[in-house]
């Protein structure tokens, strides 16, 4: 994501240049490229200038967009997932640590929703 941030203006990005460019498999990019897509932060072009874009600013793309369209919801424990039912944990109202997972999967997702991809990209920057 942070490369199709940085040609953000310019043309799609194919997925090889991507693995090549961040030594990420090109396998693994070719699974969670659907799920981006899904979510609605990616669009692909086909053709032989093909590739990937953005379907939106850098600036309005959060981290925590990316790691949930991914990863799925972004939690320390399966049970906060799970609703309200207690079908994931038989002790959901007697946990004494849920409260701790909570503040703790709150704090995480702050982080996440914080930092724009633009953001990321420009700090990025700033370190090369």
């Amino acid at each position: 994501m942070a490369i199709l941030a940085i040609y953000n203006q310019g043309d799609p990005v194919p997925l090889r240049e991507i693995a090549e460019r961040e030594q990420i498999s090109l396998k693994f990019l070719e699974q969670i490229f659907p799920d981006l897509r899904r979510a609605e932060l990616i669009t692909s072009v086909r053709g032989s200038r093909g590739g990937y874009k953005l379907l939106r600013s850098p600036k309005e793309i959060r981290v925590g967009d990316i790691v949930r369209a991914v990863e799925g919801p972004v939690t320390p424990v399966i049970c906060l997932t799970e609703g309200d039912d207690e079908s994931c944990c038989h002790r959901r109202g007697a946990c004494l640590t849920r409260q701790v997972w909570e503040r703790l999967r709150d704090r995480i997702n702050d982080v996440l929703n914080d930092v724009t991809l633009d953001e990321l990209v420009e700090v990025t920057a700033d370190k090369q």
